[in-house]
């Protein structure tokens, strides 16, 4: 199937549901995203946040951006005009970063906290005590020009179903866990991003509210770029 075709696949996959669809387009030509734009997609995420920029400059102005990627303090001020979510905060340095460059754009960021789930060390993420430690600091407190809005996480790369599955109950109970005891009088926060091409089902099932789909949109990803 083309790329219009995989969008309205999933579009019909996901109807009825409250979970979003993520289109991850690293490493994509921009002629790919405007085709998934065509097809009717509006939310892209993105790994590189040069990457992220130019493609901002060359599509349509009401795409939703995510930053999906480990993202350097450094790189924020490239993204902050525009960028929609950073999925991927896993420090109190990256998120007082983030509210800094939001607030000089004039601008609330949304948030994701990144939590580890799986068992590689090559995976991003917070601990459970990393977290309570970043929510009860008080230079936490103190931002104002962001806003967490949940959690993400990225599974083990197994074939073994049912630790996927476990992974994802973990960071489900963790986003309800920080719900009780941070967020019960904020709407805003109620994002379980989990889900790719190779697990999304499980995700869903598991109750995710947005999963990332790349390869199963676009094909396989030009990773020598």
């Amino acid at each position: 199937m083309n790329i219009k075709e995989n969008i309205q696949e999933f579009q019909q996959k996901l109807a009825g549901t409250l979970c979003k669809l993520v289109a991850v387009s690293k490493t994509q030509p921009v002629i790919a995203l405007q085709q998934a734009y065509d097809a009717g997609q509006r939310i892209f995420g993105e790994n590189k946040a040069q990457e992220m920029a130019q493609k901002f400059s060359e599509l349509p102005s009401d795409i939703e951006w995510h930053m999906l990627g480990h993202l350097q303090t450094n790189k924020v001020k490239y993204i902050a005009p525009f960028v929609h979510t950073i999925q991927s905060v896993d420090s109190l340095r990256l998120l007082e970063e983030i509210d800094k460059q939001a607030a000089k754009n004039n601008r609330i960021i949304k948030c994701l906290l990144q939590i580890y789930i799986a068992e590689e060390e090559t995976k991003f993420g917070l601990s459970s005590s990393e977290i309570n430690e970043l929510l009860q600091s008080q230079t936490y407190r103190n931002l104002k020009s962001c806003v967490i809005t949940g959690v993400m996480g990225i599974a083990t790369n197994t074939n073994s179903e049912s630790q996927i599955r476990q992974e994802f109950r973990t960071l489900k109970q963790v986003f309800e866990d920080l719900k009780n005891t941070f967020f019960s009088q904020d709407i805003r926060f109620k994002e379980i991003s989990m889900g790719m091409s190779a697990d999304f089902k499980l995700a869903l099932e598991e109750g995710s509210t947005m999963i990332r789909v790349g390869s199963s949109i676009f094909g396989a990803r030009n990773d020598a770029k």
